[in-house]
């Protein structure tokens, strides 16, 4: 498959500039063109025919929120990642964001440190590797829409410069960052050949120690592409749904509450980020708070939602590890455990323990998944009993929990 085509949108040269090394890190990545900002974009777009958008919040002119309602209005299905400042009115806009369309977000690297850029440089290549990959298939089986040319020449003229010298832009970044990148690209190349190298071996189910009870707890665990595939499930789960939902989605700190509110807008249920002793209840949906734990404690009274700042497992904090590890020691047999879209592995050998312990469990599919990481590992390893689609995931969870309701 041809590499993925990104088209970067920002006023920044610099950020440009460094947005095209890290993409330049991947061979699975190219890029496309360059912009300014939103109207720029607009502009380019018939010309560049990006597979994925890597996109700016605050740009003259159009900025990133304007672009996407633009973007809508055209009926335009190009995937758009946003890079976000990890400030608290940004975590608020970048949902903004999400609920336009974007398909997920990546923070802005504070600087040339670089450990900051090593972690962005990973987050942004699977973002837009996994988005374009998505939208390459779906402009080959059809299902992606045409891109509107007629409709796109009224945003400017027909002939624009080419995108500002990359040598230009390079004199900006110092030799230390530089290096930072050669590092990264031979990180991500080494870990690349080692996985297609690596050979697939689909383990035993385990023997659950016991029948699968009453569904009393539903846990989910999600990672890349998750904020969309938890707005789609949780805008059309019942309103009635008897068990409550705790919910892992990897995101940094400072996004989580924003996150479980622009959530809470769209679903029939209460959606909020877990705080220590919250109670986990019928109609409620905690999500883990970023960069902590999150597990449940069953009390002779209530079962309770209890937050740590252990150190990370499988490189995360909120691990769906964790989650699950905690389901399956409270509620043994009696639990719905699914594990979606995301890179790694992190929730597949806990969820094998819930389905040890007798519980049910559920993994996202191939075909929709933006990374099949998490649930592809999760069903080599045994733990899965069926693979759900996200379109189907929805009633998959409230047919679980009302044929199988306490």
């Amino acid at each position: 498959m041809n590499p993925v085509k990104v088209l970067i949108v920002d006023d920044s040269a610099l950020m440009r500039s460094l947005i095209g090394k890290i993409i330049e890190t991947s061979d699975d990545l190219s890029v496309a063109d360059k912009a300014m900002n939103g109207r720029f974009a607009l502009q380019k777009l018939a010309r560049a025919e990006p597979d994925v958008i890597v996109l700016d919040i605050e740009m003259p002119e159009m900025n990133g929120i304007e672009f996407l309602r633009e973007r809508k209005k055209l009926a335009l299905d190009i995937p758009v990642v946003v890079l976000s400042s990890i400030a608290r009115e940004g975590a608020r806009v970048t949902m903004e964001c999400l609920e336009l369309g974007a398909s997920d977000f990546v923070t802005k690297p504070s600087g040339s440190d670089s450990a900051d850029l090593h972690t962005v440089a990973r987050q942004l290549v699977e973002l837009l590797t996994g988005f374009g990959r998505q939208y390459q298939r779906d402009k080959e089986t059809g299902r992606a829409k045409k891109i509107p040319r007629d409709k796109l020449a009224a945003y400017g003229a027909d002939y624009l410069p080419a995108s500002p010298r990359r040598e230009s832009e390079r004199e900006t970044i110092s030799p230390e960052t530089l290096a930072t990148f050669q590092r990264e690209r031979t990180t991500i190349v080494d870990r690349n050949a080692r996985e297609i190298r690596k050979p697939v071996a689909v383990a035993e189910k385990p023997k659950p120690e016991r029948s699968p009870g009453k569904i009393e707890i539903i846990a989910i665990g999600i990672s890349t592409g998750g904020p969309n595939a938890l707005r789609d499930i949780f805008s059309r789960i019942d309103p009635d749904l008897p068990q409550p939902i705790v919910v892992v989605q990897h995101m940094p700190a400072g996004f989580t509450e924003e996150f479980a509110n622009s959530l809470d807008r769209i679903c029939p249920l209460e959606v909020k980020e877990a705080a220590d002793g919250d109670l986990v209840k019928p109609g409620r949906i905690l999500i883990a708070p970023g960069n902590r734990h999150l597990e449940v404690i069953r009390k002779p009274l209530a079962t309770i939602a209890r937050i740590t700042d252990e150190p990370p497992q499988n490189g995360h904090r909120p691990s769906v590890d964790v989650l699950f590890e905690s389901v399956a020691r409270e509620f043994t047999n009696r639990a719905l455990g699914i594990i979606m879209t995301g890179m790694g592995r992190d929730g597949a050998v806990k969820i094998r323990e819930l389905y040890k312990q007798g519980s049910r469990t559920i993994g996202q599919d191939e075909a929709t998944s933006v990374v099949y990481g998490m649930p592809k590992v999760a069903w080599e390893l045994g733990g899965i009993m069926e693979q759900i689609a996200l379109g189907d995931m929805a009633a998959a969870i409230n047919k679980y929990a009302f044929e199988f309701r306490p």
